[in-house]
């Protein structure tokens, strides 16, 4: 009996300690999201005397403080991310596919979401995102917004017009992994869709005149 007993409580301290590394391991990776450009970032914040951390490259607490605090000095949209803006004022210099992807997201949140509250702008993003790393959608951000009769505002021309500095900053938000959509593969404004089977789609949050479902 004893010995059950303590192949019990062995069992049980196993898994305890299991949970504990699972929940602190989820955390960690979640309060420290790697971007390409952070050490760069963070060298750059130091020596303008906005960040006093250790040049590491994680895009901790402190780095996004450093940033939002360099971003309200220059008139930028202060949201802790990096974008074109950004980056620009920081006189850092983006790849031509990471601009050119930061911009046509940008262009297609402010064709289709200019007007909404700005979690709502980053929830498109988000969408885009979300069909990129799905097996049932094109496989790069060009090839979204693109694929035929996917998105209004490429259909109506409306993609072509010039995004605003908040829809840089909700691509930024989006492309650094910020999703409030928890997932979603589709949105519409229920009092202009004109498909009727996106009705049947799973709502999982609405923002503004969007559902957002999956």
């Amino acid at each position: 009996m004893a010995k059950k007993l303590l192949i019990c409580m062995m069992f049980v301290l196993c898994i305890s300690f299991s949970f504990v590394i699972c929940f602190f391991g989820l955390k960690n990776k979640d309060a420290y999201a790697y971007d390409t450009h952070m050490y760069e970032i963070q060298s750059r914040l130091k020596e303008l005397g906005y960040y006093n951390g250790a040049i590491n490259g994680i895009y901790d607490d402190a780095t996004v403080v450093a940033i939002k605090e360099f971003q309200a000095d220059n008139g930028i949209y202060v949201s802790g991310a990096v974008g074109g803006i950004t980056a620009n004022a920081l006189g850092i210099y983006m790849t031509e596919q990471e601009s050119n992807d930061l911009y046509l997201l940008a262009k297609c949140i402010h064709a289709e979401a200019r007007g909404e509250p700005y979690i709502g702008m980053v929830a498109v993003g988000a969408v885009i995102l979300n069909r990129v790393a799905s097996p049932d959608f094109p496989n790069t951000i060009y090839g979204v917004i693109y694929q035929p009769w996917a998105f209004t505002a490429v259909h109506d021309g409306q993609i072509d017009l010039e995004p605003e500095a908040a829809s840089f900053q909700a691509a930024t938000d989006a492309l650094n992994g910020w999703d409030p959509t928890y997932g979603c593969l589709y949105y519409y404004n229920p009092n202009t869709a004109s498909s009727s089977w996106i009705f049947n789609r799973q709502t999982v949050v609405t923002y503004g005149d969007h559902v957002f479902a999956i």
